[in-house]
């Protein structure tokens, strides 16, 4: 039975068994043996079943919600008014439960349904959103403490990804994390726009380089090794996105004051931004770190371009504002090309 490649990964494939032969690390015989053990698919089944289970949960959103206008279901919706809010939880956890014992019954009997089986769970993670919510309700005294909701999901979330051994829940573990940090800090100024004279994208800045030293301390463990990169990732998008903002609003809590600076003022929030990310760039091509790197040279890259529009926008005409903007793309689309050259 031939291996079913890709177009992408067929190619690398022959490039690789074509440097082994040049090597002589292989004949010519055991090359072409390896060449013909693999076939290219002519279709990406894998990709579209992706999309297809996506675009399910989308339409059966929408059904719900073309269901719900109807009258007929929205006196019923009236009448379950007065229902407990603790019987909901209760149910609503009930689902989630019979969810996830589901997605994880599949994930076991049918492992190559991956997208069906992650579209079950999916399902397990919204019920359970629903149950710590009207849980919330059921206990809620009036304090609009409502962050320790977030962080009870956290340690749902947490146990529940790792017992299942699932990225997904694991991921929204971590939203949930991050959800609490800035719902606790505001309820701690009582929804003040600074806590410790930081606005929410300089708090965010914090709470990711805290995530990501938490994975450097972490690497290695074996209960977190199957969770650490997602970890990586996500700890990444909340420092760079934070900085993101930064480069934009700086330290400013409210749209009318920063409305009331210029632009160019906010000049050195952009370059320590450019340093971090130049810095994991740097870091990542010295210890080969592959997810540094690229994060580093992406943001560098989304980094120059929002000053770009920033400061160049308004001043220059459109022909030579987008001519500029292309011979850019043009002359880094020419390098990644001559590195991508070399490397092969």
């Amino acid at each position: 039975m031939k291996l079913n490649l890709d177009k992408q990964e067929s190619e690398f494939l022959n490039r690789v068994i074509a440097h082994w032969e040049k090597e002589n690390m292989l004949s010519a015989e055991q090359a072409q043996t390896l060449r013909n053990s693999a076939e290219v698919k002519g279709f990406d089944w894998m990709r579209l079943a992706k999309y297809s289970f996506w675009v399910a949960l989308v339409c059966g959103a929408i059904a719900v919600g073309s269901l719900i206008i109807s009258d007929k279901v929205i006196n019923w919706i009236k009448s379950l008014y007065y229902t407990p809010d603790i019987f909901i939880s209760v149910g609503a956890g009930l689902l989630a439960s019979g969810a996830f014992y589901l997605g994880r019954y599949r994930q076991k009997r049918y492992p190559e349904r991956v997208f069906s089986n992650e579209a079950t769970i999916f399902t397990g993670i919204l019920f359970t959103a629903c149950c710590i919510a009207y849980l919330g309700k059921a206990f809620d005294n009036g304090s609009g403490h409502y962050s320790l909701l977030f962080l009870l999901s956290v340690f749902v979330y947490g146990f529940l990804g790792w017992k299942l051994n699932s990225r997904l829940i694991w991921l929204f573990a971590l939203v949930s994390l991050g959800s609490w940090f800035g719902t606790e800090t505001g309820y701690q100024t009582k929804w003040s726009y600074y806590f410790l004279g930081m606005n929410y994208p300089l708090r965010f800045v914090l709470f990711g380089l805290v995530l990501l030293a938490a994975c450097y301390i972490l690497k290695g463990r074996k209960w977190i090794a199957q969770f650490w990169e997602l970890t990586y990732v996500v700890g990444l998008l909340y420092l760079f996105v934070s900085l993101w903002l930064m480069s934009i609003f700086g330290n400013y809590g409210q749209l009318e004051d920063w409305l009331q600076v210029k632009q160019i003022s906010l000049y050195y929030w952009g370059l320590i931004a450019m340093a971090v990310a130049a810095g994991f760039t740097f870091y990542g091509l010295k210890t080969k770190d592959a997810i540094a790197r690229e994060f580093g040279i992406t943001f560098v890259l989304i980094f120059i371009y929002t000053k770009y529009f920033e400061y160049l926008w308004s001043h220059i005409p459109y022909t030579l504002f987008f001519a500029i903007l292309a011979a850019s793309f043009w002359l880094i689309g020419r390098r990644a090309e001559r590195i991508w050259n070399l490397n092969t």
